[in-house]
C-alpha cells in the first residue's frame, strides 16, 4: 500500500513550527550576546579567572596574617598615542597577606589639551586574581586630567588570606599588578 503524500495543511505547518524554533532560537542567541559582556564580567571576577581582580567595600575586614607577606610589583602603560605620563610611586612592595595596604600611582597629562582616561588591569600570575582584592582604586571610574595637570591616584587593596591555602599559588611569592590607561573618546563612556 502507497503512503499518501503530506498534505498543503500538514506541511504549512511543520514549516511555522520550523520558523517559530528558528526565531525562538535566533532571539536566544541574540539575547545571551547582550548578556555575555556582563556575565563574563561577573564570571572573572568572581574567579580571577585572566587575572582580574576581585572587589569589596571599604568596611569589609580583612584578617592579616601575621608573618606572611608577598612582594606585589607594579606595573603601568599607557596605550601608543595617549599624551600621559604614568607610573607608580614604588615599583614594588611588601605587604603582609590579609592586611589593607595602599599603592599610589601617579598620572601627569603631557598635552595642551584636557584628556579622559580609563584605565584597564589584570593580576599575574593568573591563578593569583582572584585573591588580589581592592576596595578603593581609580580604575573604577574615568579620570580627566586638564593640561599638565599631575594626580596622585590611590589603590587600596589587600590580599586574601585564602590565597595560602591554594594548591596552585603555592610557590606564588610575588604579585604583579599592571595597569594600562585608554583615552576615552569625547561623547562615548568607557564599559
Amino acid at each position: 500500500m502507497a503512503s499518501l503524500p503530506p498534505s498543503p495543511f500538514d506541511r504549512d505547518r511543520r514549516n511555522r513550527r520550523t520558523l517559530v524554533a528558528t526565531a525562538v532560537v535566533g532571539l536566544s542567541m541574540l539575547g545571551l550576546g547582550f548578556a555575555s559582556v556582563p556575565l563574563y564580567r561577573i564570571f572573572c571576577e568572581q574567579t580571577g579567572f585572566g587575572g582580574t581582580t576581585s572587589r569589596a567595600a571599604d568596611d569589609k575586614a580583612a584578617r592579616a596574617v601575621i608573618g606572611r607577606t608577598m612582594s606585589i610589583r607594579f606595573d603601568s602603560n599607557v596605550q601608543p598615542g595617549m599624551p600621559w605620563k604614568f607610573y607608580p610611586e614604588h615599583p614594588t612592595d611588601t605587604v603582609t597577606v590579609g592586611a589593607k595596604d595602599m599603592a599610589i600611582f601617579i598620572a601627569k597629562n603631557m598635552s595642551d589639551r584636557p584628556v579622559t582616561g580609563t584605565a584597564s588591569f589584570n593580576v599575574t600570575p593568573t591563578q593569583a586574581g582572584g585573591y588580589f582584592t581592592k576596595i578603593q582604586c581609580f580604575c573604577f571610574t574615568q579620570q580627566t586630567l586638564q593640561p599638565g595637570e599631575e594626580v596622585r591616584m590611590p589603590v587600596l587593596y589587600y590580599i586574601d588570606p585564602k590565597i595560602l591555602d591554594d594548591p596552585d599559588n603555592r610557590d606564588t611569592q610575588q604579585i604583579t599588578l599592571s595597569y594600562t590607561f585608554y583615552p576615552v573618546e569625547q561623547g562615548k563612556k568607557a564599559s
